[in-house]
């Protein structure tokens, strides 16, 4: 077996819903009745009427919309993500990002922190992951869109890339298709930048989402606790430097062996642990 390259990047399937909206109790009238009659009495000044609570599905619909109409568009992420050992004792292991979107068949993302240190490359063709630590890589055959390539190599690999879900345009079927309740926490700021900060809970998952207020609708933070695993671990994210119009030539996307890398294979997930298995000898690359 070599060296695992599958097992990276990974976000645990995403069943999301939204916490119950907090309910208001009415409150008991206080204080002499006469006091309480006069409250009452037409004569009493009226209320300001109060703005309606933003919808946070339809603050989501307008992100996934507004993703969905670029072309094509960088952004970098700084992650952290909950490792549980013996006891429910957590560890916590950072990873920077860089995501580099070109749209409909063109991807790429660079990754490296505690534990990882390595590349995804689609060209429309094929995934090529490349680990730098190693120094190896494989190449799978693949649709040629985006969304299409990602399938396949999450379903036959178990591959899983963070944050790709932003290229697909399916994205928010895939944000809110078990969300049961959805609520919107408040206008926060996001390293300076104003946000509409959601809520999205499920049985299994909740994830917060902070999306920039204003006409560029994206997401700026990402918050996700895995309520059934032990210690409850979360997985978190800073989106920042975005650009919708980046310069991406071709040969961004197309991977280049350094010198000495080896060629590896993917174990498929019906044969074993998701990872590449080194070519024996006299074997098929």
């Amino acid at each position: 077996m070599g060296p695992n390259i599958i097992g990276w990047l990974l976000i645990a399937a995403l069943p999301l819903a939204s916490c119950p909206a907090l309910a208001q109790q009415a409150q008991p009238q206080t204080g002499p009745p006469a006091a309480a009659a006069k409250a009452a009495s037409p004569a009493a000044q009226p209320q300001p009427a109060t703005a309606p609570e933003p919808d946070p599905r339809q603050i989501l619909a307008k992100m996934c919309v507004f993703l969905k109409s670029q072309q094509q568009f960088t952004f970098k992420a700084e992650v952290a993500d909950d490792q549980v050992y013996y006891g429910g004792k957590k560890l916590q292991y950072g990873m920077d990002m860089e995501i580099m979107v070109r749209r409909p068949d063109h991807l790429r993302v660079n990754a490296e922190g505690d534990l990882v240190n390595k590349q995804l490359f689609f060209n429309g063709k094929t995934i090529t992951l490349y680990d730098r630590n190693q120094n190896v890589y494989g190449v799978m055959t693949v649709p040629a869109d985006i969304e299409g390539a990602l399938e396949k190599a999450n379903r036959d690999f178990g591959l899983r890339v963070a944050l790709t879900d932003l290229a697909s345009p399916r994205l928010c079927e895939l944000l809110t298709r078990r969300i049961h309740h959805a609520l919107y926490v408040g206008l926060h700021k996001v390293r300076g930048v104003p946000c509409h900060h959601l809520s999205l809970d499920s049985e299994a998952a909740q994830m917060q989402v902070w999306v920039e207020a204003g006409d560029r609708p994206v997401p700026r933070k990402v918050v996700i606790t895995h309520k059934l695993s032990t210690g409850s671990p979360q997985w978190s994210a800073y989106i920042y430097d975005w650009n919708f119009s980046p310069r991406l030539p071709d040969e961004l996307f197309v991977f280049n062996p350094p010198q000495g890398a080896e060629k590896v294979k993917f174990l498929p997930v019906q044969a074993a642990k998701p990872g590449p298995q080194k070519k024996k000898a006299g074997g098929s690359p």
